[in-house]
């Protein structure tokens, strides 16, 4: 499902540039969508592919804890699992990182020193936003002093759906350059765009701002990643690199828990995107319940039968 974007060189010279060329990205068509999702959905694959999609989607997971309830004790067990999966199988892949809050970020930092594993911090007053912007890049600033090597931001849902697009696109400028070398994420809530229409604004909205990923959802709304949003962001990333030579990395989040579901989004990654984004630098779920599953799955595949239900420690 092809998208044609108009040319963008002089798209955010102005708020009224960026208006028209958002609002002259082509129409979703949700019927086609959502067809095309569920169909690339339906696809099967063989044990060996089987056993590489596993492996492949344990090294794409973004291990996550964002709880009021988080102590230091809880984040180095994370780490701890990040590093080593399978503490009986140390063949097992380590996951791309682990997402805490920006008070956590020195500890998941020492933890994770020298393991290869990113420290991601969501930022900007998450998961809602609802702070001012001085407060949003102290927010920042504090994880990547701490050590973060991501960071997670949540974009001002209230200024995009009330058509101040410049606020969110300044906004989300002014976080990127407080990022230094971390690479930043930027959150839509897509549960809370309302239309598909919406999503592939705010898709290249994150992009023309100098996003590294754009992501679905902070999980903590009713409605996270679905096949047919990611689907659509995949589409944007796509479309942006053919038209600028940049690559941009996609993150669904959030109601993604089994194997099966793994592979559905990596079968949208192949045949929407393409090869190139099927490597943890382009593509992380942020689904830390995900991770379990994974594991028990590839004990199956190797056993030959499903592990006690003590074979995984319950995050």
């Amino acid at each position: 499902m092809p998208t044609t974007a108009p040319a963008f060189s002089d798209a955010t010279a102005s708020d009224s540039a960026l208006r028209r060329f958002l609002f002259g990205l082509p129409g979703v068509d949700a019927v086609g969508l959502e067809a095309r999702a569920a169909s690339l959905g339906t696809r099967s694959i063989k044990t060996t592919a089987k056993a590489y999609a596993i492996d492949l989607a344990i090294s794409m997971i973004d291990l996550t804890t964002l709880e009021g309830a988080d102590t230091p004790g809880k984040v180095r067990a994370l780490a701890a699992k990040a590093v080593h999966p399978d503490p009986t199988d140390r063949t097992t892949p380590r996951t791309a990182a682990v997402c805490v809050y920006p008070d956590m970020a020195a500890t998941a930092a020492a933890a994770l020193a020298g393991s290869g594993v990113k420290v991601a911090s969501v930022a900007t007053a998450f998961p809602a936003g609802r702070a001012a912007l001085d407060i949003k890049l102290a927010d920042v600033r504090d994880a990547v002093a701490a050590g973060a090597d991501e960071i997670d931001m949540v974009i001002d849902r209230g200024a995009f759906l009330s058509g101040r697009f410049m606020k969110v696109y300044e906004e989300i400028l002014a976080v990127k350059a407080e990022c230094g070398t971390a690479r930043l994420k930027v959150i839509f809530e897509t549960g809370e765009l309302s239309t598909y229409d919406n999503i592939r604004r705010a898709s290249w909205l994150g992009m023309l701002a100098g996003a590294d990923f754009i992501k679905t959802s902070t999980g903590k709304v009713a409605t996270n990643a679905t096949p047919a949003n990611t689907l659509l962001m995949l589409e944007a990333v796509r479309d942006f690199r053919a038209q600028t030579g940049v690559q941009i990395g996609v993150k669904p989040a959030g109601g993604i828990r089994t194997t099966k579901d793994a592979v559905k989004f990596l079968v949208l990654v192949n045949e929407t995107a393409g090869e190139d984004w099927l490597d943890n630098h382009w593509f992380r779920f942020g689904a830390s319940s995900l991770l379990n599953d994974l594991l028990m799955q590839r004990q199956k595949l190797s056993t030959g039968r499903y592990s006690g239900p003590d074979y995984v420690t319950v995050d």
